[in-house]
């Protein structure tokens, strides 16, 4: 990649993308391709022809996506279908229509199995039924990965993809029920220490296992990527390092600052039980991550407390 290619970033101005944007901007590129929702709806096919036949993008790193917590995904398996893929094969399609040298594809390691087994390695993918609470969302990420593959295989095309574990950091999505775990937990228990609250409660019963990966780091990965990697087959990202909801509650109460008990409400779904990624493939490639996962929740909440929009959300 030259520092004056044209860069495509889909999905500038989510948490991915904002910090992939950053990576670039950080690394001396200076012709980035920027588009808002309103300024471009890639579920719009027509639209994404357009764009793509207008201005011809050298590299695109797709990082647009409809995502959300457990109870989103849940309740709306239909939206997360179908806006995921039509704008995943929108932009895919476009990008080897219009002959980009380069595509990265941001998926979720949600796209494994339910009862993988862990550390998961890119290899067991489609090897045995989804969680069902993410299937619909899996589901999209997994065509969007294959539809990748294949173009390479017919095509000869050099689209790649990256498959994140649990992503966190500036950007993110605070909202109480529609936001993903460690965000929801900063939100609660700033507002319960604010509000000197005596317990706070939390969903499950506590014993999920997690891997956390602060997006700045998946970002610095994408790069990396796009300049050293060609293949069909994804690579994993994250930490190779987890822990359980229970640790993960105590860890941002201590970062927040509540004093206060931490009570469970084992009604509320936990999950799949464990979701650790095999990243030795990343590690092989000469690529690790940088930020632990205390500091990284310190620069998250330090967002959360610098940008009152994201407490909207």
């Amino acid at each position: 990649m030259n520092q004056h290619d044209k860069i495509y970033v889909a999905g500038h101005r989510g948490m991915v993308g904002s910090a992939i944007v950053r990576e670039l901007q950080r690394n001396g590129f200076d012709n980035l391709l920027l588009r808002t929702h309103a300024e471009l709806d890639l579920t719009d096919q027509n639209a994404v022809e357009q764009f793509f036949s207008s201005e011809k993008p050298d590299y695109v790193f797709l990082a647009a996506a409809k995502v959300g917590g457990i109870i989103a995904n849940d309740t709306a398996p239909a939206d997360f279908m179908y806006q995921n893929m039509m704008l995943e094969m929108n932009v895919i399609h476009a990008a080897w229509k219009h002959g980009v040298r380069k595509l990265l594809f941001l998926g979720s390691s949600c796209i494994y199995p339910r009862m993988a087994p862990q550390p998961m390695p890119e290899s067991c993918l489609l090897t045995s039924e989804l969680e069902k609470t993410n299937e619909a969302y899996a589901l999209a990420k997994i065509s969007g990965l294959k539809y990748c593959e294949y173009l390479n295989r017919q095509y000869g095309t050099d689209f790649i993809s990256v498959m994140p574990t649990n992503l966190y950091g500036p950007n993110d999505n605070y909202h109480p029920e529609h936001s993903h775990v460690l965000p929801a937990l900063i939100r609660r228990f700033h507002e319960a220490a604010a509000a000197n609250l005596p317990e706070v409660t939390c969903w499950g019963d506590g014993s999920p296992l997690r891997e956390f990966l602060y997006v700045d780091d998946l970002a610095n990965l994408c790069l990396f990527l796009m300049q050293n990697y060609s293949g069909n087959e994804t690579v994993n990202a994250g930490t190779g390092k987890e822990l359980t909801i229970k640790e993960l509650t105590e860890l941002v109460a201590d970062v927040v600052g509540y004093k206060g008990a931490i009570l469970w409400d084992t009604s509320r779904p936990n999950g799949t039980p464990r979701k650790l990624l095999d990243v030795s493939k990343a590690t092989a490639l000469g690529w690790i991550y940088r930020t632990e996962l205390r500091q990284g929740i310190e620069l998250a909440y330090h967002d959360f407390l610098t940008n009152p929009m994201r407490a909207e959300r």
